[in-house]
């Protein structure tokens, strides 16, 4: 599955809005935390301009998404109970942080704690 041809066939907030699944044509199915999500969101605010600029996000651990809206035919903006959104979710930016999940929260956790930042508020 390339990046221009990934489509999901769902996107579902689970009851308790802590997450979100995606799933994709072939089967390709995420289930993403929306404390995941928060601290890897693609916006400004958390990515910066540059990857100078990219944020460590801590404190999210109990964050809940409260609003999944459409972006065209290409994306969604979530809404995060923290009042976080800037975010505009691409349905290849989903792909790629479901596949590359283990790698990206092992990061996090190591700037966090390179950072003396915790998940917790």
């Amino acid at each position: 599955m390339t990046t221009e041809t990934v489509r999901p066939t769902e996107i579902r907030l689970t009851k308790d809005r802590r997450t979100l699944i995606v799933s994709f044509e072939g089967g390709e199915r995420h289930e993403l935390t929306a404390e995941f999500l928060r601290v890897m969101s693609p916006s400004a605010e958390v990515q910066g301009h540059s990857p100078a600029e990219r944020r460590t996000v801590g404190g999210k651990r109990d964050v809940e998404i409260i609003g999944v809206e459409p972006v065209g035919n290409y994306a969604v903006r979530l809404k995060f109970d923290d009042l976080h959104d800037t975010g505009i979710y691409t349905w290849s930016h989903f792909a790629e942080l479901g596949r590359d999940h283990d790698a990206l929260w092992a990061r996090h956790l190591e700037e966090l704690a390179a950072k003396g930042l915790k998940r917790e508020k």
